[in-house]
């Protein structure tokens, strides 16, 4: 029976890999996976690591050391890794896609509660308060959504949006060819979107594409929809024009320094975070804990690809998910 160490484990991260297992003994541990965890990973050729798991050069340096030969990232995402390091010294794959409507549907839910107030008018309602000030909102028939990135996810969020009446706009450097999206520049869709919404992986050229210049060119008001990565945003910035109201409100699923926070529950703790402490804090935010993946089918698939990766690499197979820049 072959083992794999498993890292940053969550209760449904178990349900799901214990229910599709063929056969593999996991090593289940709640720390995530760094350099100074990684010697868990001792006498063990696979290790399963999430988004906020720390693969640098260091950690693959430790975990090379210690005889693994594979990192299975159970997600799309693998900004998390160094993977130009990790290339000839050990092999890097991952889950290319899970669930795009569990991600787009999320986005919606995020950019409906935070526009029509749900989140407070339900803490309202439970204190017997009826009152409607303060709650009202906007139609989104008829206002125009920019989407940054139009792979499925992003795609599947335009089709949403276009279930409500919306206008739909996308910039992409990679436009799909023979296609209806109606494709503008960058500053076209800042200064056109009433509603922006981010749909694209994180690379050098998208780190920080909402900064303090991109924000001065959009529409006064502007909604920010984020359930990509954290670091599309420069937080800093957006709390600026949160607080001037250029920014009428902002959707995030994801925050750029989540890392040391998301997925754990420090509801006793004093956050020593300024700037998501004020986030959290502000009334035109609505911020959940990097959810937006997190349906049944989706970590189904998750399971079913990472074992497959896994099956793949014991069984010496080429491997199919594997990342390569």
């Amino acid at each position: 029976m072959e083992q794999v160490a498993f890292f940053d484990t969550k209760p449904y991260d178990k349900e799901w890999f214990n229910k599709l297992n063929p056969g593999f003994k996991f090593k289940y541990h709640e720390h995530k996976l760094t350099a100074d965890s990684a010697g868990l990973a001792a006498g063990y050729k696979a290790v399963v690591a999430f988004v906020n798991d720390t693969l640098d050069k260091e950690t693959i340096d430790r975990l090379c050391e210690i005889g693994v030969k594979l990192i299975a990232m159970r997600c799309a995402g693998y900004n998390n890794v160094d993977v130009k390091y990790a290339q000839g010294k050990i092999d890097v794959v991952r889950v290319p896609t899970y669930s795009p409507y569990a991600v787009a549907e999320h986005a919606m839910a995020l950019l409906l509660t935070l526009n029509r107030k749900i989140h407070k008018a339900s803490n309202r309602t439970r204190d017997f308060n009826f009152s409607l000030n303060g709650l009202t909102g906007f139609d989104l028939h008829g206002k125009t959504a920019g989407i940054i990135g139009t792979g499925q996810i992003g795609c599947i969020f335009m089709d949403i949006c276009k279930g409500f009446g919306m206008k739909t706009i996308a910039y992409d450097p990679y436009p799909k060819e023979n296609s209806d999206i109606n494709y503008v520049s960058l500053d076209e869709l800042f200064a056109q979107s009433d509603i922006i919404s981010l749909h694209c992986p994180l690379t050098s050229s998208t780190r920080y594409i909402i900064n303090e210049d991109s924000i001065k060119k959009m529409k006064d008001g502007v909604y920010i929809i984020n359930t990509s990565r954290g670091q599309l945003i420069d937080s800093d910035a957006l709390v600026r024009y949160l607080k001037e109201h250029k920014v009428g409100g902002a959707g995030l699923d994801v925050y750029e320094e989540e890392t040391a926070f998301f997925f754990e529950d420090y509801s006793s703790t004093v956050i020593n975070d300024d700037v998501l402490s004020i986030l959290v804090s502000m009334p035109n935010v609505l911020m959940t804990s990097h959810q937006a993946f997190l349906t049944n089918e989706a970590l189904q698939k998750i399971a079913e690809v990472t074992i497959f990766n896994l099956n793949q690499f014991y069984n010496g197979e080429e491997l199919t998910n594997r990342v390569v820049i």
